[in-house]
């Protein structure tokens, strides 16, 4: 049996990182304050705790363990650099804590599958951050294949077409980074990767090349991917961050045998082609559920949020749990080792 937060109290959580994702955990706080009680933060810059600390009026540590030591939590949400996630999440298991920890959950598969069975010994929660999945158009995109309105789904194509000036990877030691960070494909495209399995099905092989053409970083700034899945699909993704002069495109294309959809717009956002064999009701509702976006995150965190506060309350399951964020961590480290190597990847990569 997993802890549950009783509904006599507020979920009392904490944040680490107060860099450029945490300001999405701390809105989704605000939005859910009836269930949700911010209390403490976590930075180890001082200047950036300091500034959180008098905006929020919360407790602030440069140390998680101490943070992990004073306060009396229920749930830790982990908005640090990828490569630390693992450390973090373990450490916050081990006292008892329910985590969640944004995408992706580790940079090297062995770290996603230590923090996994750390939380399942310890008996916590671990929640894998995938907002885009809340997206009233992939909502609605899910709700066709589950239906089956595709019939066979014959071909899928992912772009991700964003920009990252040289000025973005500077802001912080660790970005374009292969031990904390990822290139192109683990970080920045990395819910459209989470999209390949979720939407599609579980991966056969995958083939993928990858290049650093313009940033001075460790990582890729482009790549190219095939996909097999097991039911016979095949489809590419191709991603980059060099694209002039701004983010141009995040996109899903499937073509079935008795439909055909494209989601684009600057990140899944804009339904652009909605076509099946067959009418439902809800196809009326394809324009309702595009939306106009002036960040690549969305709007999912709340959403998001709402299923956590459910789980911790003992009232659902997650909808992405530590196992589910494995699944996305599978295929792309199998594109690195693809990348590197020269040559196809079969999955699972554990027998």
């Amino acid at each position: 049996m997993y802890l549950t937060v009783p509904l006599t109290r507020k979920i009392r959580i904490g944040i680490v990182g107060c860099g450029r994702i945490s300001k999405n955990h701390f809105d989704s706080i605000e939005t859910h304050a009836d269930n949700l009680e911010l209390v403490a933060i976590c930075d180890n810059d001082q200047k950036t705790l300091t500034a959180h600390q008098e905006k929020y009026a919360v407790n602030g540590y440069t140390r998680l363990e101490d943070m992990l030591a004073k306060e009396q939590l229920d749930v830790v949400s982990i908005c640090t650099p990828s490569g630390t996630h693992p450390e973090q999440v373990i450490l916050v298991a081990n006292k008892g804590v329910h985590v969640i920890t944004e995408k992706p959950m580790a940079t090297r598969w062995s770290d996603g599958v230590a923090m996994v069975k750390a939380c399942d010994n310890a008996r916590v929660r671990l929640f894998v951050v995938k907002q885009n999945r809340s997206n009233a158009t992939l909502q609605l995109l899910k709700k066709a294949i589950k239906e089956k309105r595709f019939g066979r789904i014959n071909m899928v194509n992912l772009n991700v077409f964003w920009s990252r000036p040289q000025e973005y990877y500077d802001q912080a030691k660790w970005r374009g980074t292969w031990e904390l960070d990822g290139g192109a494909f683990m970080n920045q495209a990395s819910h459209y990767v989470d999209l390949i399995d979720w939407l599609i099905g579980p991966v056969a092989s995958v083939q993928a090349m990858t290049a650093t053409l313009k940033r001075d970083i460790e990582v890729e700034d482009t790549g190219v991917m095939n996909i097999r899945w097991r039911n016979g699909a095949l489809g590419s993704m191709c991603v980059t961050m060099l694209t002039y002069p701004k983010n141009y495109e995040g996109s899903i294309t499937i073509l079935g045998d008795k439909g055909t959809v494209k989601v684009g717009g600057v990140a899944v956002n804009d339904i652009q082609t909605w076509q099946f064999e067959d009418e439902r009701d809800y196809d009326k509702g394809i324009k309702d559920a595009s939306y106009e976006t002036t960040s690549v995150y969305g709007f999912g965190h709340p959403l998001y949020y709402t299923n956590v506060i459910d789980v911790l309350r003992g009232n659902a399951e997650p909808d992405t749990d530590g196992r589910e964020g494995l699944k996305s961590l599978e295929v792309l480290i199998a594109a690195y080792l693809s990348a590197r190597d020269g040559k196809t990847i079969n999955l699972p990569l554990e027998y």
